[in-house]
């Protein structure tokens, strides 16, 4: 049985169209109505980054809704059943704008195009950090978020929107624009292509540790071969650059290729480059932070990054090497 719906984005017609009459609200009014959406971010912004793989586009939505709830008329907001519903409708309506648009975008990027890594300190969790809270949720980890890049902007629409957030399919198709069947189909295609290309689960902070120490330090020691003993044999490389950074321009595949190019890479940079990197988390799982350093002599100068790891059975799935500064312009310094 699909839940109740969220009265058409604003309870009495398209969240577009509301209006702003009635009586001005107090500041203690006001106060009431920031602290209640306060307590939504964290929801929000997790709706907003999976559908869009962008954190700016995520916080540009919540934003976007807070400003469409604050100017609904007093009557209009009080026909809301359910507020949270209501909120996470208007943020699929904002998102699916951003993913036809990044569409447009993509075809003038350099290389391959990943999600927007969530990078987050690394130690105990923040409860009152909505980010925390956002890559709690094995959803969001990087791998899986690849995968949902892979889908059409209705099919990711309407699977995460259903599927996660349960939203109702009349409400999908309006969002849509589209036939409420039309969107269960959409939801569909989106789910059997999750689901063939389900990523492995979350491996445990200190496994991953385990894991990619023994992969730095062959790649430090320069053993191709040893290098190749901590990867799975079909292991994928990724690189997100938008060609303003050195990292493969395609993505690399096998262990032997891998290893060849992550050694020839360390040996281009000054030594201990790699190694200074600090741990951080990167959407949930262990990853590394490295700034940049300029090179010396014949080695070449180390761009920012940040890159992570997918690991499954002790050996590495997938790595991500993140150096597009437009993406890491919100990692913590």
């Amino acid at each position: 049985m699909e839940p109740q719906r969220a009265d058409s984005a604003d309870g009495t017609g398209s969240a577009d169209t509301a209006g702003a009459t009635g009586a001005t609200p107090s500041d203690a009014d006001v106060a009431d109505e920031v602290a209640a959406f306060s307590e939504l971010r964290a929801h929000l912004l997790a709706v907003g980054y999976r559908l869009t793989g962008s954190l700016a586009d995520a916080e540009d939505a919540v934003q976007e809704t807070w400003l469409r709830w604050a100017g609904l008329s007093d009557e209009r907001r009080r026909a809301v059943r359910n507020v949270r519903a209501w909120c996470t409708t208007v943020v699929g309506r904002v998102c699916l704008d951003r993913l036809r648009s990044a569409a447009a975008r993509r075809e003038r990027y350099v290389g391959e195009w990943l999600p927007e890594p969530i990078v987050t300190p690394l130690g105990a969790a923040r409860p009152d950090d909505p980010l925390d809270v956002v890559v709690r949720d094995d959803a969001v980890r990087m791998a899986a978020m690849v995968v949902l890049d892979t889908l059409t902007p209705q099919q990711r629409v309407a699977f995460v929107l259903h599927d996660a957030f349960d939203v109702p399919f009349d409400e999908v198709a309006s969002i849509l624009g589209c036939s409420t069947a039309a969107a269960r189909q959409h939801a569909s295609r989106g789910r059997k292509a999750v689901a063939d290309a389900e990523p492995p689960p979350r491996e445990s902070l200190e496994h991953q540790r385990q894991v990619v120490e023994r992969f730095l330090a062959a790649v430090v020691s320069g053993d191709v071969n040893a290098v190749a003993e901590v990867l799975h044999p079909d292991v994928r490389l990724v690189g997100d650059s938008d060609g303003k950074a050195r990292t493969a321009r395609r993505v690399l595949v096998g262990a032997e290729k891998i290893a060849r190019f992550a050694v020839g890479v360390a040996a281009s940079y000054r030594p201990g480059a790699l190694t200074s990197a600090r741990p951080v988390l990167v959407n949930g799982d262990l990853g590394f932070h490295a700034t940049a350093e300029p090179g010396e002599g014949r080695y070449r100068d180390l761009d920012e990054r940040v890159h992570t790891v997918v690991v499954r059975d002790g050996r590495i799935v997938a790595i991500y090497d993140f150096c597009n500064p437009a993406k890491l312009t919100r990692v913590p310094r």
